[in-house]
């Protein structure tokens, strides 16, 4: 097993760019063999991309179609999913919805966000994030991909790979920069060594 450090950090916010925090708290400790893992939420939240429920203008197909879907995934809040609508489209979501439904009847699950994109999959309800922030929607990080390999020239090269992991021994590799192998990240980080609470270490570094 490689070795993992957890960097603990201030709660980030809009206001931070995630290259200077590494910088801040990890540098020191980074070297061209590291590999620098960030939480797909805090990182999203450096983005902007949270929204309070109060300011968000849910349409029909929003209030309808989060019904279909389990209670305990963000998808049945009708915020999320009118949000949702409004990332990839509603005809991407309608028509997500249709083809998994119609698969799920083959047994086959998991359709919808195969469809719909990576964004269905990583929008987080209220309370899904550490305060203040758990009191707001927030959408997974724009373009993962993209800015991991952003954030990766930022710093020399270095390798990035932007993780959502849980206490569930799930792990997804949702961006990496060039060279990353995002399933040896997934194996690395399933058991979440960043936790899941009020930690505070949106950073992991693998040595």
């Amino acid at each position: 097993m490689k070795n993992r450090i957890p960097i603990k950090t201030h709660i980030l916010g809009p206001e931070d760019d995630i290259v200077e925090v590494i910088k801040k708290y990890a540098k020191d400790k980074i070297d061209k063999n590291t590999v620098v893992v960030i939480a797909e939420s805090p990182l999203a939240i450096t983005q902007g991309r949270f929204y309070y429920p109060d300011y968000i203008n849910i349409g029909y197909f929003a209030k309808r179609l989060c019904l279909f879907f389990p209670q305990i995934g963000s998808l049945a809040s009708p915020f999320a999913m009118q949000l949702l609508i409004n990332e990839v489209g509603l005809l991407r979501v309608l028509t997500s919805f249709v083809i998994g439904s119609a698969l799920k009847i083959f047994g086959q699950k998991g359709i919808f966000y195969k469809f719909c994109g990576k964004q269905s999959a990583l929008i987080d309800d209220t309370a899904g994030t550490i305060q203040p922030y758990d009191k707001v929607i927030v959408m997974g990080p724009k373009d993962p991909d993209k800015t991991a390999e952003e954030i990766s020239q930022s710093l020399g090269g270095v390798g990035i790979a932007i993780v959502d992991a849980n206490d569930l021994g799930v792990a997804w590799a949702v961006g990496c920069s060039k060279g990353i192998d995002p399933k040896e990240i997934e194996s690395i980080m399933k058991d979440n060594p960043a936790g899941n609470a009020d930690e505070q270490t949106p950073i992991v570094l693998i040595k």
